[in-house]
């Protein structure tokens, strides 16, 4: 669905300097120092260049990623490591059935095939921990002599933490509706509700077929670079109402983050301004959270990075 992270990092490591982090007033008037000026006048051309297909107002096009926590799932650094690996193992059989679903949004429904739970389930188990010393992977299975390597197509995957050596167990699997923000505003999308063993919350993989998913359009950004003292933002990490936090990339050593918002009744634009750093600094892009207040809700208009143009997701929750 979004392009890979890359793409935005890599443009703000060659042009950001470095940073503490002394974040301005949320929402508060842009400092001057931190052209807001030249940030209004890129920003009003981002909006400009702005024009997604027929599918932005008519199909589904999801700005968060596949894979969701619904709640806070009491992690520990071992289950954490296990979810962002995607290290998982079944101890229920995972019905293979395909099925039809459907999609509320704040405008209208619309019915689209949807993935099985085992298909689901495939693209949500990425491999396998190594094993943790000394005891089995899997319950009741010895370990004599040694770890060795569990068959399959899978194989076993590394990991630098040393503590994370342990799979979550799915314990049950339902079809539910969760809410995604996707081009459309805020919908109810179909999506199989994997309860995990270790967890205090589902781990949720949506339902929707990948070719029933219309990808973010390929924005049109400003031919030249972005303006000293200004930073690019990276992606959102909470929408609430007309509150929004997003995160900035931001240098190892620069100092007085302030966001720096742009709206207009159809779009949102955001960024910062940073001060740069006079001395030597290590080149390290940081990612800062800042929060800005909209002067309306934002509703179902997208959110776009000042720097790139292309809509902002959800970050990984």
């Amino acid at each position: 669905m979004n392009r890979p992270a890359l793409l935005l990092v890599l443009p703000l490591l060659l042009m950001a300097g470095c940073a503490a982090t002394d974040a301005g007033p949320a929402g508060g008037p842009p400092n001057p120092t931190h052209g807001a000026e030249a940030f209004d006048q890129r920003a009003a051309e981002v909006a400009e260049a702005w024009r997604p297909g027929p599918d932005w107002r008519t199909g589904y096009v999801p700005l968060e990623g596949p894979t969701l926590l619904t709640g806070d799932p009491g992690f520990t650094p071992e289950t954490e490591a296990a979810f962002r690996a995607g290290w998982y193992r079944e101890q229920v059989g995972i019905p293979p059935t395909r099925v039809g679903g459907e999609i509320q949004f704040p405008d209208g429904r619309l019915t689209l095939p949807l993935v099985s739970a085992a298909e689901a389930y495939r693209q949500l188990d990425q491999g396998d921990p190594l094993p943790c010393p000394g005891r089995p992977k899997r319950p009741g299975r010895p370990t004599p002599g040694g770890p060795t390597v569990e068959p399959g197509p899978d194989g076993w995957a590394t990991s630098s933490t040393q503590t994370a050596c342990l799979p979550l167990t799915v314990t049950a699997v339902t079809l539910g509706a969760v809410p995604v923000r996707t081009s459309r505003g805020v919908a109810q999308v179909p999506a199989w509700l994997f309860t995990i063993k270790e967890l205090a919350t589902p781990v949720v993989r949506l339902a929707v077929a990948p070719t029933a998913v219309t990808p973010v359009p390929e924005p049109t950004p400003p031919a030249r670079p972005l303006p000293d003292g200004l930073v690019a933002a990276q992606d959102l990490a909470a929408v609430d109402d007309a509150r929004l936090t997003v995160r900035l990339g931001v240098g190892a050593c620069d100092t007085g983050i302030t966001p720096l918002v742009w709206e207009r009744p159809d779009v949102v634009v955001v960024g910062g301004g940073v001060t740069r750093a006079t001395g030597e600094c290590i080149a390290m892009l940081k990612l800062e959270p800042v929060t800005v207040t909209l002067a309306a809700p934002l509703g179902s208009r997208p959110v776009l990075d000042v720097f790139t143009g292309a809509p902002l997701a959800i970050a990984p929750r």
